[in-house]
C-alpha cells in the first residue's frame, strides 16, 4: 500500500472511531491488566461477562493475592484457559506487591516479566494505560495488515514492525484501536464486509467484493 494510501486508510478508519477504546472493562490498571490476561485465546465478551464480579471483589493485587487461586479460578471458569489463567493472576499480583509497590510498571521488559503477560499484552497495556505508541498484533491486526496490504509479514513481530514502520505519527496512539474494530466488526475472517468498508478502494485485498 501506497503512504498516501496509508494516510488516507487510518483517516477514514478515524472518522468513524476519534477516540477508540478497549472493548474490555476493567475499573483502574491493574484490573486492564487482569482482563488483557484473560482475553487471551477468549473473546473480549467472553471476559467482560466474567470480570465485573471479580474485580468488585478484588481490584488491587493485595485483594487480589487475598482471594487465593481457588476463588479467582470460580470467578472466571467460563473462560478458556481459567486454570492457568487463575494461577498466573496470583503469580503477577503478588510480583507486582514484591517488585512494584503494588503499581502496574509502565515498562515493557517489566510487564513481560510477570506471568501470563507475553509482548501482546504488554502493548495492549502500555497503549490502553499509559498512552504509549505501541501496536499489539491480535489475530485481526494481523488479518486486516496483510489482507489489505496495508503492513503484509509472516509473524506477528514482523507485522508490528511494518505497521510501526509504515503507520504516520498523527494515527500511532488509536492505530491499535482502529485495525482491532475494523478486523472485529468490518473485515472479518470470513465473510469480510467488503460492499461497505471505508476503504475498500485502496485495500489490496485480491478476493474482496466491490460495492
Amino acid at each position: 500500500m501506497k503512504k498516501a494510501d496509508i494516510d488516507t486508510f487510518y483517516a477514514r478508519l478515524a472518522q468513524g472511531s476519534p477516540e477508540p477504546r478497549t472493548e474490555l472493562e476493567y475499573v483502574n490498571t491493574f484490573t486492564l491488566l487482569v482482563a488483557v490476561v484473560l482475553s487471551a485465546q477468549a473473546t473480549d465478551v467472553g471476559v467482560n461477562k466474567a470480570t465485573p464480579a471479580l474485580f468488585a471483589k478484588a481490584s488491587t493485587p493485595a485483594e487480589m493475592a487475598a482471594l487465593g487461586e481457588s476463588k479467582v479460578r470460580r470467578y472466571i471458569k467460563t473462560i478458556g484457559l481459567y486454570n492457568t489463567k487463575a494461577k498466573n493472576i496470583i503469580a503477577l499480583s503478588r510480583l507486582l506487591i514484591e517488585r512494584h509497590d503494588s503499581q502496574v510498571p509502565r515498562d515493557r521488559a517489566a510487564l513481560e516479566s510477570l506471568p501470563g503477560v507475553g509482548r501482546k499484552t504488554a502493548n495492549v497495556v502500555l497503549n490502553e494505560a499509559f498512552g504509549e505508541e505501541t501496536i499489539a498484533v491480535d489475530t485481526h491486526i494481523f488479518r486486516v495488515s496483510n489482507r489489505t496490504g496495508l503492513a503484509p509479514g509472516k509473524t506477528p513481530l514482523e507485522v508490528e514492525k511494518g505497521l510501526m514502520a509504515r503507520t504516520p505519527p498523527k494515527w500511532k496512539r488509536h492505530a491499535h484501536h482502529w485495525l482491532i474494530l475494523h478486523g472485529r466488526y468490518q473485515c472479518r475472517a470470513r465473510k469480510p464486509l467488503c460492499e461497505t468498508c471505508v476503504v475498500n478502494d485502496i485495500c489490496r485485498f485480491k478476493g474482496k467484493a466491490t460495492a
